[in-house]
């Protein structure tokens, strides 16, 4: 078993803290442990190049090979996301910042798309899923309320690399570096999400289930917090209501006690992000938007000018 630790936070500070305790016990079960920090590598920002999905969606018609990412000889994310690609289990511990993950976290995730595995699959450039698991670890000063965007962010980021994640976990109240140790109820927790990360490890894949609070998150497929108001999809399809992180489509309904639960509609797995022929559609909308684009590239070449020569004075 490989299990990674990945830390988005400084040095000994509580994210570091809390991944090594969980990286404990999962080096207990006899898992070959690995740990990184974000801080001590070049990640470069994800450019919006489009490179990677355009080549993507050439090799989907049969037109040549995949690169991958412009970026991958510039910066340090090719061997990170390679070594990522190899382990059986990862864990995550990142700061909360105004409500978010730390800025190292999304600069590194951002630049999963070059790397988006179900795609990869669907053209060949990747030949097996390796059914990696994740467990999740949010870390803030304050409570949830302050906290809110991380654990989905976080959940977000691991769709693209076919990561199910099984636990997650929100460290509150540890404002300074080192606050967490005086806190034994969450070292606890984090050795347990390590535990839970090797059970999962040691399932057999169709099997694996969520190992974290079962009453996490109003989401009962990922146990996010985030649902909105649906919107028509570019196929048509539409929910009332749908999950934020993993697109799962139903509604919210009161039970006999009064509690709001969301409730998943029949088809409302049908655009589960975490399954990996249901994201690959994903790529099909890609094609399908390139396509238009250039068939109407004459309009947009007559149009920008417009754009490209109005000038506004810099700071």
């Amino acid at each position: 078993m490989k299990v990674m630790g990945i830390v988005a936070g400084r040095h000994n500070g509580n994210s570091e803290i809390m991944v090594k305790e969980a990286l404990l016990a999962c080096q207990e079960a006899g898992a070959e442990c690995t740990l990184i920090n974000l801080f001590d590598y070049n990640i470069l920002p994800c450019t919006g190049c489009e490179g990677c999905t355009m080549n993507m969606g050439e090799v989907a018609q049969g037109k040549g090979e995949y690169r991958g990412c412009v970026l991958k000889e510039k910066d340090d994310v090719d061997k990170l996301i390679t070594a990522m690609q190899q382990q059986d289990g990862v864990i995550i511990g990142c700061p909360t910042y105004d409500l978010m993950p730390s800025s190292v976290y999304t600069r590194f995730a951002q630049r999963f798309l070059a790397y988006e595995q179900a795609f990869l699959l669907k053209i060949g450039a990747l030949k097996e899923d390796k059914h990696c698991v994740a467990g999740l670890i949010a870390v803030g000063g304050s409570c949830h309320d302050w906290q809110g965007l991380t654990l989905e962010t976080m959940a977000a980021s691991m769709f693209t690399q076919s990561i199910q994640v099984v636990d997650q976990y929100m460290t509150t109240r540890v404002g300074r570096p080192g606050n967490v140790l005086l806190r034994e109820d969450h070292l606890k927790r984090a050795h347990q999400m390590g535990e839970n990360i090797i059970k999962a490890i040691q399932t057999p894949v169709g099997e694996r289930e969520w190992l974290g609070d079962p009453d996490l998150g109003l989401c009962p497929n990922c146990h996010g917090g985030l649902i909105f108001k649906g919107d028509v999809h570019w196929d048509g399809i539409q929910f009332p209501f749908e999950c934020a992180v993993c697109g799962a489509g139903g509604d919210l309904v009161k039970d006999e006690n009064g509690k709001v639960k969301f409730v998943l509609a029949e088809n409302g797995l049908c655009r589960d992000r975490n399954v990996d022929k249901c994201r690959d559609l994903h790529l099909d909308e890609i094609i399908e938007t390139r396509i238009h684009f250039f068939q109407n590239i004459d309009q947009v070449k007559e149009k920008s000018g417009k754009y490209r020569d109005l000038k506004f004075p810099a700071v």
